[in-house]
């Protein structure tokens, strides 16, 4: 078989490239142990009420400078514990956000950080972060869930302890 040398470069280079990208995700996958999350941890969206920690929600301190801070999303609502949906934090905190929905899919977005995640009756989603910087952090959801979405919403604001 007879190949031009430019179909030549570009086979070798797209097998290269290939061969490369393989490698990093065999690297992250296996050496890093870089795994997707997992859908494992469940609950009766019909009872997340009566069920721990999500009967409470809020912020709870866990250790030094880590925070659990657990929220219910429903029709139009951020349920995080207090009614003027302000929540305090430290600057410097960790904080392990514990998150799930009673009704329909909502989005979970903190802006300005990369906090975002999705929400799904049945689901718990859990993300990590460490705030290094004080300010005003808005929480939206970003996933449209009904006539009132534009209402959902609350506020995190990090604070120099």
């Amino acid at each position: 078989m007879n190949m031009h040398k430019y179909e030549k470069v570009w086979l070798l280079f797209g097998t290269g490239t290939l061969l490369i990208f393989l490698i990093i995700v065999g690297i992250s996958a296996f050496y890093m142990g870089n795994q997707p999350p997992s859908c494992a941890v469940t609950l009766n969206p019909d009872k997340v009420d009566e069920t721990e920690p999500f009967n409470e929600p809020g912020l709870k301190q866990i250790g030094d400078d880590e925070y659990q801070l657990t929220i219910v999303a429903s029709a139009f609502n951020y349920d995080v514990g207090s009614d003027d949906k302000v929540i305090e934090i430290p600057k410097g905190a960790t904080v392990h956000f514990n998150v799930t929905t009673k009704d329909v899919i909502h989005g979970f977005e903190l802006a300005g950080t990369n906090v975002n995640m999705m929400l799904e009756p049945g689901y718990i989603s859990t993300y990590t972060n460490t705030f290094k910087n004080a300010g005003t952090y808005t929480l939206l959801c970003n996933e449209y869930c009904g006539a009132g979405h534009h209402l959902m919403a609350a506020t995190i604001e990090v604070v120099e302890s």
